[in-house]
């Protein structure tokens, strides 16, 4: 298991623009996936290879998570191994302290660990940095509190820094609020595994429900027991948990990127890794380029996508309540599409790694575009359908945040001057996106 990029990225990413993006690219793996197998082998407690997981930096905080908690970690090509020690550790110098984790920005890994500790035994300190500070739990840690578990806050109300007491969580019965995240109920679920007794989780509502689809789906996979119960009441059932080898599928999230840029440009270029009926929700993403005017097409387990036919790209009306990661993505894209595109039910994209709705509507203002934003929604024309968009240079702030700047390089390839600042945080989930997009437009991209 080796990271992808071999130098380091420059301070600066000037994209070039006026090229198509072509060839064929096979896209990294699901980060949705290898956080929830990491996570179930944390609950399962016994050896596990996982193979071709994501290797990017959220991906590898959950890795030191895992030591942390007792595991051997061994990294090789394309696989890691996961054997925990005899018994759980004792958390903390002599088994007397808490032993703390820490999350950077990883929301997936906090909101899940959160729930996990419960059942773990020790004493358990979790923090990440500032902005992680800043994304609520308070929804999942009632939920849990509501079952017996012991969770302190040692900070703000709702929020990191929290102190867990682990083999807390009891059985029962529990209401969840899960409209902020799909995250609160999938954690909640994943750590209901190892309840001393049957959980039942009522929801009073829920966004991204593919994410929910994707957990089921992992977790029947390690001999999990999860039934639904009507569209808002789930029963977990106490299961042993064991597997000894998983595979991760590629991400649909990241290879909306390398799509949208064949559309966007007129090129074509083909995916590879992806699974067609595959649980994660980001697949829909084809759908809406191809309702825009794109061509997409299948040839065995290889997706090829094709910009340039018709007219161009057409603004569209979506509810991206159930793919919010692909919020930034159709954004950069609206400006060249004739027409609107009106982008709604979004609201928890202002609790993401940043508030991605002013995070886009703030940056493709400063490149020139017309932008409309609203609570829980984007309008945006596509000025720049028939006319030339234009061509000062703009430097792009992606927030600290991995989909602002892929979905701004998406820009640039039409709009010229455009700079990304901070180009590393793609490292989060696409650390070779750089590298990628520099083949599919044939040059590269240095200053």
């Amino acid at each position: 298991m080796t990271d992808s990029p071999s130098t380091s990225p420059p301070e600066e990413k000037p994209i070039p623009s006026g090229l198509r993006a072509q060839g064929r690219l096979r896209v990294p793996s699901s980060k949705s996936l290898t956080h929830r197998y990491f996570n179930l082998a944390v609950l399962a407690r016994a050896p596990i290879v996982v193979e071709n997981p994501l290797v990017a930096e959220d991906t590898r905080l959950f890795l030191q998570a895992l030591s942390r908690l007792g595991f051997r970690v061994t990294e090789e090509e394309g696989r890691v191994r996961l054997e925990p020690a005899a018994s759980s550790p004792p958390p903390g110098e002599g088994g007397k302290g808490e032993t703390e984790i820490f999350c950077g920005n990883a929301g997936t890994m906090l909101r899940f660990l959160v729930a996990t500790l419960t059942v773990v035994p020790g004493l358990w300190r979790l923090d990440g940095v500032p902005r992680l500070r800043e994304r609520p739990v308070r929804p999942l840690v009632d939920a849990l509190r509501r079952l017996g578990a012991r969770i302190e806050y040692l900070g703000a109300e709702g929020y990191v820094p929290l102190r867990l007491h682990g083999s807390t969580l009891g059985a029962g019965t529990t209401v969840l609020d899960a409209g902020e995240s799909s995250q609160y109920l999938s954690a909640l679920l994943m750590a209901a595994l190892r309840a001393p007794g049957p959980v039942t989780v009522e929801v009073q509502s829920l966004t991204s429900r593919p994410y929910v689809d994707v957990t089921l789906g992992v977790a029947a996979a390690f001999g999990g027991r999860i039934e639904e119960d009507g569209p808002s009441t789930y029963r977990v059932w106490p299961s042993a948990l064991d597997v000894p080898r998983v595979a991760v599928e590629g991400d649909w999230s990241a290879a909306a990127y390398p799509a949208a840029a064949a559309a966007l440009t007129g090129g074509k270029v083909a995916l590879q890794g992806l699974v067609r009926d595959s649980r994660q929700g980001d697949r829909g993403f084809l759908a809406l380029l191809a309702e825009m005017g794109a061509g997409v097409s299948w040839s065995g387990d290889e997706v090829t996508i094709e910009g340039g036919r018709g007219e161009g790209l057409r603004g569209i009306e979506a509810d991206l309540s159930s793919m919010p990661d692909q919020v930034p993505t159709l954004a950069a894209l609206a400006p060249f599409a004739r027409g609107t595109t009106h982008i709604f039910n979004v609201a928890h994209l202002r609790i993401k790694e940043s508030d991605r709705l002013d995070a886009m509507a703030g940056e493709l203002r400063k490149a020139g575009a017309t932008v409309e934003e609203g609570p829980d929604w984007l309008r945006i024309p596509g000025i720049w359908a028939d006319g030339p968009p234009p061509t000062d240079p703009v430097r792009i702030d992606p927030r600290g945040d991995h989909r602002i700047a892929m979905s701004l390089a998406l820009v640039g390839l039409r709009r010229a001057g455009i700079v990304i600042t901070a180009p590393e945080v793609v490292g989060k989930s696409y650390p070779g996106f750089w590298r990628d997009l520099e083949g599919l437009l044939g040059r590269p991209l240095t200053p």
